[in-house]
């Protein structure tokens, strides 16, 4: 089961941070980040959204990249292989993993000038390795899908 969990920064920086360190548990396979993104509004009010492609999408195109190899050995190999990895591309897309664009566009308006926040959706099972991650950082849960003694927890990792 996965969980979404939003966390605001009173500055432009923290949520980069964090995200840097979610990335590097996934790689080290402690923490299964299904996705994210980091929204950053500087001093003057502009917006920049960085969002992790969607597993999906990056699945979807390695599959249909070796697809598209198989099938288009006997053809067009180079063809194949792109029109493989395009076309499950856009599969992966079309299963709609990942956060909301809609969602993302209420946490960004809802950030003041020189702010950050980070929205990461992670499996449940993590919530340990979670928490000792988000102990260096000061930052306001926003929104979460945990339970209570789980949001309690990660607040108390955010102060």
């Amino acid at each position: 089961m996965s969980h979404i969990l939003v966390v605001t920064f009173e500055d432009e920086t923290q949520g980069m941070s964090v995200l840097s360190t979610l990335k590097s548990l996934k790689h080290q396979d402690l923490l299964k980040l299904d996705d994210a993104a980091v929204i950053v509004k500087d001093a003057e009010g502009k917006v920049e959204v960085k969002n992790m492609t969607e597993s999906g999408v990056k699945a979807g195109a390695v599959t249909g990249g070796a697809l598209g190899l198989l099938i288009g050995s006997f053809l067009f190999p180079v063809a194949g292989i792109v029109m493989g990895a395009v076309g499950g591309a856009l599969v992966g897309k079309s299963l709609h993993t990942g956060v909301d664009k809609d969602f993302i566009n209420e946490v960004r308006n809802s950030l003041q000038p020189g702010n950050s926040a980070i929205l990461f959706i992670v499996s449940h099972e993590n919530v340990g390795v979670l928490i000792a991650a988000l102990e260096p950082y000061k930052g306001k849960i926003y929104q979460t899908s945990f339970d209570s003694e789980e949001e309690e927890q990660l607040r108390q990792a955010l102060k």
